[in-house]
């Protein structure tokens, strides 16, 4: 059996576990966050001798933590932008196809597992190519109880690319549908 390790080694930011990373590096996720969202292309990259799987998992690494300090800081728009326009999404009350078609269903997910009082966590990532998996549990920072909790695929050309497939398990265990206060602090 081959020896355990943390998902997170060689990352730039550890989102494992629910401790908030310092300030100055969050900002910097953020700020970077938003440079990969503006270099995705209109058109799907293709894979090949200019821009290979490696290079992709490349940039997916360094993205995955700006996507989890997107989430912790309510940054819908980075979290839609990460998308392409023509995402194919599988999950429960899917499939939806495009990105306007779950956005009002998804912003009720947002909302609820970035709610004040909830941290959210991906204790597992895993990276091969433009496939990127990852689980991830919201807490109730008072009670430790996991409101929710999922298991997710998602599959990522890199910085110019974007996601454009997206298979998600949810588990929703004490709200569904996000009340409007909560969902005024989602931006985007």
């Amino acid at each position: 059996m081959s020896r355990r390790k943390n998902c997170y080694d060689g990352l730039s930011a550890d989102y494992s576990r629910p401790d908030k990373v310092e300030e100055a590096l969050a900002t910097k996720l953020i700020r970077l966050g938003e440079q990969i969202v503006a270099r995705k292309e209109s058109s799907l990259p293709a894979i090949g001798p200019d821009y290979t799987p490696g290079t992709i998992e490349e940039e997916n690494r360094e993205w995955w933590p700006t996507h989890c300090e997107a989430l912790r800081q309510k940054r819908g728009d980075i979290l839609t932008g990460e998308y392409r326009d023509d995402l194919v999404y599988f999950c429960q009350d899917g499939p939806y196809r495009g990105i306007t078609e779950q956005g009002e269903r998804e912003k009720h997910w947002w909302a609820l597992i970035a709610q004040p009082g909830v941290t959210m966590t991906w204790p597992i990532v895993m990276f091969w190519s433009e496939f990127v998996h990852f689980e991830w549990a919201a807490m109730d920072d008072e009670t430790h109880e996991t409101i929710a909790k999922g298991s997710v695929c998602w599959v990522r050309r890199g910085h110019r690319g974007g996601c454009y497939f997206k298979s998600e398990q949810l588990t929703f265990y004490r709200d569904v549908y996000a009340p409007d206060r909560l969902l005024k602090l989602i931006g985007g």
